[in-house]
């Protein structure tokens, strides 16, 4: 069972605390996922799991051994890195065999361990090819294959997909991912990009300066943050903010208009909150048949979707996502509905969602 357990988990620049107590269990054979935006500590706490940044205060454990002491090639580790970082005087062959000579492994062991590598990521014909021989995407395929050869217990990715272009990010992900499904090995994977968190992880680990805001399976944090930050970095467009005054009608949007969606609070609730709605939760009708109107500023046509960029009387932005077939233009005063099974109220103070 290789479990990683972060206990406590603090780590120092100088005087400045990059992560200042962090605990995270992740499960064996899962595949966790790290974001947040630059800065947050994501790369810094991957790299303290691979034992390339030191732990200055708490305990890390993979499989139950704590290995703050161990040296990375002793911590059952692989890691695969941004740049690839490829040998470029060897071959693919060799460098998928580079760490498995150090170990001084047989050499019967290493072939059958490229050619098992090699077969799943469909790297036989390149064996052969230099690194400056192969594309972007190929020679992200054999920093995997030169991971997968170690047969480690746990895999680390740090933003292996950053350097690729978008149509390959999205072929590569479902690779990493699938790779992942056969292997059944525990997975830490970081990145920025939130739509990678989304398709990819079991679970997201969603962290800011630092610490941990959120964690829990993908569509649970999408549809049930906890708090403004975790609503605003998941989805894309981003969840829609709305400073509101509750009342007994519903919520009052100022100028805005009242809204009243079904919303039960805590008693103890404060009245002034942050209606929080994803684009896709709001429906466009006839302004007549509603009371909450607003004017179009901006149609965006995707090919599968329509993206609506709406103004409200006080001047406030609003997002809609609708089918392709919507027929609206630019200046055209529509309805707008929220769907009050997917609103959510927020602490406008501390940020929290309020939970009925």
């Amino acid at each position: 069972m290789t479990e990683v357990t972060l206990s406590g988990i603090r780590k120092r620049y100088g005087g400045v605390e990059i992560i200042p107590g962090l605990d995270l269990q992740i499960e064996d054979g899962e595949f966790v996922v790290l974001v947040g935006p630059s800065g947050c500590g994501k790369s810094t706490l991957l790299r303290m799991i691979a034992g390339l940044e030191s732990i200055d205060d708490g305990e890390l454990r993979i499989a139950g051994r704590c290995v703050n002491e161990l040296s990375p090639r002793d911590r059952d580790i692989a890691m695969v890195f941004q740049n690839y970082a490829l040998y470029p005087h060897m071959n693919v062959r060799e460098n998928m065999a580079f760490s498995l000579k150090l170990a001084r492994a047989d050499k019967a062991v290493i072939d059958k361990q490229i050619s098992n590598a090699s077969a799943i990521l469909g790297l036989d014909p390149l064996l052969d090819r230099l690194p400056r021989q192969l594309s972007g995407g190929q020679r992200q395929r054999v920093a995997m294959g030169r991971a997968i050869v170690r047969d480690p217990a746990v895999f680390l990715f740090d933003e292996p997909l950053s350097n690729l272009d978008a149509k390959l990010r999205v072929q590569m992900r479902a690779e990493i991912r699938g790779l992942h499904d056969r292997l059944k090995a525990t997975t830490i994977y970081v990145t920025h990009d939130q739509i990678e968190a989304m398709t990819m992880a079991d679970k997201i680990v969603v962290m800011r300066d630092g610490r941990i805001e959120q964690a829990g399976r993908p569509m649970d944090l999408y549809s049930d943050p906890a708090n403004l930050f975790v609503a605003t970095f998941l989805g894309s467009p981003e969840m829609n903010l709305l400073p509101a005054t509750r009342r007994e009608t519903g919520f009052c949007l100022g100028q805005d208009g009242v809204v009243s969606p079904e919303i039960v609070l805590p008693s103890a609730a404060p009245d002034e909150v942050t209606l929080g709605v994803r684009p896709h939760h709001i429906s466009i009708l006839p302004v007549e048949e509603v009371a909450f109107g607003a004017t179009v500023a901006l149609v965006e046509r995707t090919g599968a979707e329509t993206v609506l960029t709406c103004a409200l009387p006080s001047g406030r932005k609003v997002c809609v996502v609708g089918p392709a077939q919507i027929a609206a233009r630019s200046g055209e005063r529509i309805g707008l509905a929220f769907n009050p099974a997917h609103v959510r109220c927020f602490d406008t103070r501390t940020g929290r969602a309020l939970a009925a």
